[in-house]
């Protein structure tokens, strides 16, 4: 979420070179220091996850002075909205209660940022995931991808969703449809895993349990088949007519049961290409009218508090994959994960462990990578001697 434009400072106010010092001074807020405590809270409020630099704060709202920032920061901690950490920069994270007092403040002005016309355009608010992490969307055609998703589902046109594992297909797909069902494909899926099969009851005898293609089918919720290239193409063929124009399957388990689909029915696909065993057939091609390719944000893995060193080694190790010099690069999830190690264990330990989480033979070019980017020589992530 972009943040609203910021107040011009008031007669007198000096203004502070954009590139803030991480360390505040011990300036004293100014006359609006409501407003400012307002978008202070509510900046961190629209990043729950992140641990935030008062710099990076300032600079994010457009506030005049970073004292009067951390003055704010110092506010919310003794009312127990947000944690404070020295690692050794002063670090703000906004506490539950925190979201929960930022909900009650009037909003502050529309949040928009300039398009590429040259126009104001809305960005939507980060949307939350069933497992309570945010999830920013992204530029789609015209609009956002979790709204042109959801626009895809109404005229019915199916989407299969392709690229490196962790580049956020199914973050995006989850964040679109609250009402999704999910099958995780592997080698070994078979129809029972998207039909149903007969499972034992108490007292003796069976009874037949539908799988999540005919809930889906019958509720008219969306089906995401993730990792759908790994399923034998013999298994996938039980999804071709749901996705017909009947919109009808039988289930020969059950006595040919017939199965209808209702409005709202929807399958979404992904598809990580060069994963071993992964083959896209012409046949489960066909049945998708738009081929999505997901890539790795890395605007977003900056914003989210990837430093930039770790993330130009990620960019110039994907390119290297795209060019089959290395067989590895991380994506937005290993960089993510990366923030997390290094907010707990330090920068150090976080970048051995991000050249320990690379395949073996991947290694030595993701060492060698952030290495050259970080200036920091680095091994995959042990113990050390007592």
């Amino acid at each position: 979420m972009t943040t609203p434009t910021p107040p011009a400072p008031q007669a007198g106010a000096t203004q502070n070179n954009p590139a803030a010092t991480d360390t505040p001074t011990a300036e004293a807020a100014s006359g609006r220091s409501g407003y400012l405590y307002r978008k202070v809270a509510l900046h961190l409020a629209d990043h729950p996850d992140q641990i935030l630099k008062v710099g990076e704060i300032t600079r994010a709202i457009g506030a005049p002075s970073s004292g009067a920032v951390f003055e704010a920061l110092k506010k919310m901690t003794t009312a127990g909205h947000a944690t404070h950490h020295r690692d050794p920069h002063h670090r703000f994270q906004i506490t539950q209660a925190g979201i929960d007092a930022a909900g009650t403040l009037p909003a502050t002005a529309p949040r928009t940022r300039t398009g590429g016309g040259g126009g104001r355009q809305s960005r939507p608010a980060p949307v939350a995931r069933p497992n309570g992490t945010l999830y920013h969307p992204r530029r789609l055609g015209r609009g956002w991808d979790v709204e042109e998703l959801r626009r895809l589902r109404t005229q019915q046109v199916p989407v299969l969703l392709y690229g490196p594992p962790g580049t956020g297909k199914t973050a995006m797909v989850e964040a679109a449809f609250p009402d999704l069902l999910t099958v995780a494909g592997t080698g070994d899926t078979v129809v029972d895993d998207f039909l149903g099969s007969y499972n034992p009851i108490p007292g003796g005898g069976y009874e037949f349990v539908h799988g999540p293609l005919v809930t889906a089918m019958r509720e008219g919720r969306v089906l995401l088949v993730d990792d759908a290239t790994l399923i034998p193409p013999r298994v996938l063929a039980v999804l071709y007519p749901a996705m017909d124009g009947r919109g009808v399957i039988t289930i020969p388990a059950n006595g040919n049961e017939s199965v209808q689909a209702v409005d709202g029915f929807y399958i979404v696909a992904g598809h990580n290409p060069g994963v071993h065993g992964a083959v896209l057939t012409e046949a489960l091609a066909s049945r998708f009218t738009v081929h999505l390719h997901v890539t790795t944000d890395w605007d977003l893995a900056r914003q989210l508090g990837v430093p930039k060193p770790v993330v130009a080694a990620a960019i110039d190790l994907n390119a290297d994959l795209a060019a089959g010099k290395t067989v590895w690069a991380p994506q937005l999830r290993e960089l993510l994960g990366f923030v997390k190690v290094r907010d707990h264990l330090g920068m150090t330990a976080a970048l051995a462990n991000l050249a320990g989480i690379a395949p073996e033979d991947a290694r030595d070019d993701v060492t060698a990578a952030l290495s050259r980017h970080t200036g920091t020589p680095i091994t995959a992530l042990a113990l050390g001697k007592r």
